[in-house]
């Protein structure tokens, strides 16, 4: 794969540190970290669900933090809740500890969570101040500078 130096573009430009640093993630290799699988939805024309399958986990071992355009989704299974006197065999349900971060955009803010079936349903809404979004500017009619003076009929 190929490397890309932007260190000349940091001396050049002012503010957009942010998205050189997202640049080089890109460049780095996944650490491969498949756990928990998870679906990005579209739900609205500015409403997003990121749904986590997250079976075997309660609410109170699931925690969610949005700091600084990143959201964190951790998971700690408390093995004191292992029932007493049953020896497991095989272990297809994975149960492990985790941790997930999302990259999120401007503007987008978590509106809520639900846990329901194995599945923990985060919602996102992109809330764009006014003074961001696009408007229409009218064109007012040019003022016509040449008067016409009409002429009396003879």
């Amino acid at each position: 794969m190929r490397q890309f130096d932007f260190s000349p573009l940091y001396r050049s430009t002012v503010g957009f540190d942010r998205l050189f640093g997202m640049l080089d993630q890109v460049n780095q290799p996944d650490a491969g970290t498949s756990y928990p699988p998870y679906n990005i939805e579209r739900t609205g024309q500015d409403a997003y669900r990121i749904s986590m399958a997250v079976a075997g986990f309660s609410d109170q071992e699931i925690s969610i933090e949005a700091h600084r355009n990143v959201l964190t989704v951790k998971g700690e299974r408390n093995e004191a809740d292992k029932e007493e006197g049953v020896e497991l065999l095989y272990r297809g349900i994975a149960s492990r500890t985790f941790e997930r971060r999302f990259q999120l955009a401007d503007h987008v803010e978590v509106t809520g969570a639900t846990l329901k079936n194995g599945l923990l349903h985060i919602d996102l809404k992109r809330n764009v101040p006014e003074e961001l979004k696009p408007r229409k500017i009218e064109i007012a009619p040019a003022a016509n500078s040449a008067k016409q003076i009409e002429a009396k009929a003879a």
